[in-house]
């Protein structure tokens, strides 16, 4: 029989001795738990209608009770009792349970009977003793229903234990019979197949090493004696081709560098000392070279020497905080700005193998954005005085002019002073954006405790978030460090965030503003407990004039006021948010 038929029939045998076994578990815990939803499915029924009956008679006994009882009332009520009961006969229940609810029904009809000779009679509802009987009969027949479905539930919890111990068993058995074959069939292989395969094994080591030249022992069975010489042809095969191999590589290397050669942005590869491997065209034109600079360190061949501590910091696995600043050369006379980035190189190993720069022409692109912002600028500058000319115009024009209290009038003139207000701030934000983005806004650096910082913002937004229903809490730590940052700056992030926070945070929700101290940066994060953000939109949050989902009126140019002021400061801002679940603002500034 060949190696084939052998494995064949031991598997199958054993995947069909495993597959009956779960077959029959599978089956028995369908069935079990398709009769333990019916009986569950009956037993919840009979409860929620004995839940509904001794509901109806309190009820009714209420209505007794009363000093003027409602005929119409107390008679709908009976009616719907005597319903309930009816159908909790219906209801495919134990016997003892429709016994006892007959028996509720036979009794309700006395006690309705004791009822009306009661009321006939003129006797006290209250104090009667005959009618007080019926009604604890009543209501003790409800017990009794209630007690008997009690007892089935309790049955049939027993009966489920019994099958699952039974399947249990079974289920072990088939077990038991899989790990018999299965050790039989392995013990099998290995002794007739193993000293073969040892010596493939070792055969592999040598050729893995170079030495093509191995001898293997043919083994008794057809299959294992072919694969040996199949794999003594393999190796003399590989002996033959060796030295071809080596013109592919090398073919292979020619097409890597031209494709390299071909890509529209500019390449420069790092190997693993720090030093400049090699270059593209694109990026020996973007850069004006003509002499070699290959062997050269990084910031020695750029002229930018600050480029070698980023390069360290990339080959030794860390990741750079924020992006490189761009590249100015001056090609041909004319000025270039080159944006750049650095990528290490990893081995499948993760083994880092050297570096690579993209540099990407965006001299274009930073004179749109420098005109942009001058554009803003000069605006924000020729509406601002007109703008605050209104402003004191409408005030003096309110001081003279009263309205009625919820008069058309006055609601305009409110109308007018908000979209005034909201005007200003507008003009203010585009001209504190346009001189943190050309440079002209400065810090005033001084010691700053981080405890304090967070106290007074804590104190300036107390009275707006109790105000909302919402709970502000602080959470810093004893011992964080000095700072050295403008904390007029970074007053201003703070209650950009806590402001955005309280606005999109539901009343009973809590906003959470804490700091913490990680490595050699200060962590201050403001977290809320609102909507969210939308995955989709977390990327753009911080661009200006994007305004989110998440955001409520504004320019959209609060966020990248903040990022800006962060940047200043050599930090770096950050969110995290899981949309219905609330979202956190982190800021990390250095100590």
């Amino acid at each position: 029989m060949k190696l084939r038929t052998r494995l064949f029939l031991s598997i199958s045998a054993l995947i069909t001795v495993a597959l009956l076994g779960l077959l029959l578990g599978l089956v028995s815990v369908m069935q079990i738990a398709g009769s333990q939803e019916d009986v569950m499915r009956g037993n919840v029924g009979t409860l929620e209608a004995g839940l509904k009956l001794r509901q109806n008679l309190g009820d009714q006994l209420v209505m007794t009770m009363a000093n003027t009882p409602d005929p119409s009332a107390l008679a709908k009520t009976q009616t719907d009792f005597q319903a309930l009961l009816d159908k909790a006969i219906a209801l495919p229940a134990s016997a003892a349970e429709r016994s006892a609810f007959s028996q509720a029904s036979e009794n309700y009809q006395r006690y309705l009977q004791v009822y009306e000779r009661v009321m006939a009679e003129g006797r006290v509802v209250n104090t009667d003793p005959e009618l007080g009987l019926a009604f604890n009969t009543v209501r003790n027949d409800l017990i009794a229903a209630y007690k008997a479905t009690i007892e089935s539930i309790d049955g049939t919890g027993q009966i489920s234990h019994r099958h699952a111990v039974w399947i249990s068993a079974l289920l072990g058995l088939v077990g038991i019979a899989v790990l018999v074959i299965g050790f039989l069939t392995a013990n099998r292989v290995a002794r007739r197949f193993g000293e073969p395969i040892e010596a493939l094994v070792k055969a592999a080591d040598q050729i893995g090493k170079g030495n093509y030249e191995v001898v293997l022992p043919l083994s008794r069975a057809p299959e294992m004696s072919l694969l040996t010489r199949r794999f003594g042809s393999m190796a003399k095969a590989l002996r033959e081709h060796q030295a071809t191999n080596v013109d592919e590589l090398l073919a292979g290397q020619q097409r890597l560098q031209a494709v390299l050669d071909s890509i529209d942005d500019g390449l420069l590869m790092i190997d693993r000392e720090g030093l400049l491997e090699h270059l593209n065209p694109v990026a020996q034109r973007q850069l004006g070279w003509e002499d070699d600079r290959l062997g050269m360190s990084l910031g020695q061949a750029l002229g930018r020497p600050d480029l070698d501590e980023h390069l360290r910091l990339i080959l030794c696995g860390g990741s750079l905080e924020r992006a490189l600043e761009d590249l100015s050369f001056e090609v041909g006379g004319e000025p270039r700005l080159l944006a750049c980035s650095l990528t290490p190189v990893t081995h499948p190993s993760e083994q880092i193998l050297g570096a690579v720069m993209v540099l990407h022409d965006v001299t274009e692109q930073r004179a749109f954005e420098r005109v942009r912002s001058e554009f803003i600028l000069r605006a924000s500058h020729e509406l601002r005085t007109p703008v605050t000319g209104m402003h004191m115009a409408f005030g003096l024009l309110q001081e003279r002019l009263h309205f009625a209290a919820g008069s058309r009038e006055e609601d305009l003139f409110v109308t007018v002073k908000d979209e005034m207000q909201r005007l200003m701030q507008l003009i203010n934000d585009l001209l504190n954006f346009s001189r943190y983005q050309s440079g002209q806004q400065k810090l005033t650096l001084a010691p700053c405790n981080v405890q304090l910082l967070l106290e007074r913002a804590h104190q300036r937004h107390a009275q707006a978030a109790l105000a909302g229903g919402i709970e502000l809490l602080m959470d810093v730590p004893d011992g964080l460090p000095r700072m050295q940052c403008d904390e007029t700056q970074l007053d201003r992030v703070l209650d950009n965030l806590l402001d955005n926070a309280i606005r999109h945070t539901p009343e009973g929700g809590h906003i959470r503003l804490q700091a913490r101290r990680h490595a050699e940066r200060v962590i201050i994060s403001v977290e809320d407990t609102g909507e969210g953000i939308a995955y989709g939109q977390q990327g753009r949050i911080f661009e200006p004039f994007v305004q989110v989902g998440r955001k409520k009126g504004g320019a959209g140019l609060g966020l990248a006021l903040c990022k800006e002021i962060l940047q200043l400061h050599g930090g770096r801002m950050g969110v995290y948010s899981r949309p219905g679940q609330g979202t956190q603002f982190y800021m990390a500034l250095p100590i």
